[in-house]
C-alpha cells in the first residue's frame, strides 16, 4: 500500500526541502516509485531537482483549477522520481482558497487518482501552518517532522503537534506522526546532545535513529540542480538520507 507524508515544520531553515528532495532520491534508488509534490511558494525542492523556473504549470493549477496532478507532473528527471512543481503563483493560493468549498481536502481530492501509481508520496510543505499545510495533513497519512537539533525548533514542535491533533479531529482522522527527523546536529556543542536527548526521551517511537549532521555538501548539492546522491555520495550528509530511507522503507 502507498503512504502519502506530509514534510512539514512551520520553522525554516530545520531542512524541510534538503530532507525532501533526499529522501525522495534515496526512496527512487532503492526502485519506490516516488512523487514528491511541491507545495512551498519558494519552490525549492523544485529549483533543488534541476526543474527550471517558471514553469508552465504547477500545483497551484492543481489546487485552485480543475487540473490534475498528471497535467503537471514532471516525469523525466530521475528513474522512480515524479516532480509536481511549485511556483511564485503558489504565495496567492491562500487568499484564493478561503472561498473555495471543502478547502481542505483540495490536495487529497488530487492525490487520490494516482495515489496508486506511487509507493511513496511526499509532500515539501511551506514554513508555516496555513492553508497549505492545512491540505497537505488532510491528504497525508502521516507526517514526517524535520527537527534541527538546537532549542528554538524545539519549542515550536509542541505548536506542531497541537495542529496534527486538531486535524486528527476535524479533517483526518488516520494523521500520524510518521517520525522525527533530526537534523544539523553538531556534535561539537553540548546543547544539540542535550536537544537530541530529550526529544528522544519524549519521543521514543517516533524519532528515527539517524541523524544528519551539517554537511557543507549537502548546502551545495541543490544549487547545481542535483541531490546528495548525484553530488556527492560519499559524503556524511549523503550515508546519513541512505540511512533514513532504508528506515523508512522498514517502517512502511
Amino acid at each position: 500500500m502507498s503512504k502519502v507524508y506530509a514534510i512539514t515544520n512551520q520553522k525554516g531553515g530545520v531542512g524541510k526541502t534538503t530532507t525532501s528532495i533526499n529522501l525522495s532520491a534515496y526512496l527512487a534508488a532503492a526502485g519506490r516509485r516516488v512523487m514528491l509534490i511541491d507545495l512551498d511558494p519558494q519552490a525549492n525542492s523544485s529549483t533543488g531537482l534541476g526543474v527550471e523556473q517558471p514553469v508552465q504549470r504547477s500545483i497551484y493549477e492543481v489546487l485552485v483549477q480543475h487540473i490534475t496532478l498528471n497535467d503537471v507532473a514532471i516525469t523525466n528527471t530521475r528513474p522512480n522520481l515524479t516532480v509536481v512543481p511549485s511556483a511564485v503563483d503558489l504565495a496567492g493560493a491562500e487568499i484564493e482558497l478561503v472561498d473555495m468549498p471543502e478547502r481542505e481536502y483540495r490536495l487529497r481530492r488530487a492525490i487520490e487518482p494516482v495515489r496508486r501509481n506511487f509507493d511513496y508520496i511526499l509532500i515539501d510543505c511551506p514554513p508555516s501552518l496555513g492553508l497549505l499545510t492545512l491540505n497537505a495533513l488532510t491528504a497525508a497519512d502521516g507526517v514526517l517532522i524535520p527537527m534541527q537539533c538546537e532549542y528554538l525548533p524545539l519549542e515550536g514542535l509542541s505548536q506542531l503537534l497541537n495542529t496534527v491533533k486538531l486535524v486528527r479531529q476535524r479533517f483526518n482522522p488516520s494523521l500520524e506522526i510518521g517520525g522525527v527527523i533530526l537534523t544539523m546536529f553538531d556534535p561539537r556543542t553540548r546543547l544539540a546532545t542535550e536537544v537530541v536527548r530529550e526529544i528522544r526521551t519524549h519521543f521514543p517511537k517516533e524519532v528515527f535513529q539517524t541523524v544528519a549532521g551539517r554537511n557543507v555538501r549537502l548546502s551545495e548539492a541543490p544549487s547545481h540542480g542535483k541531490t546528495i546522491l548525484e553530488y556527492d555520495p560519499n559524503s556524511p550528509g549523503a550515508l546519513a538520507y541512505r540511512a533514513l530511507a532504508e528506515e523508512v522503507i522498514s517502517r512502511g
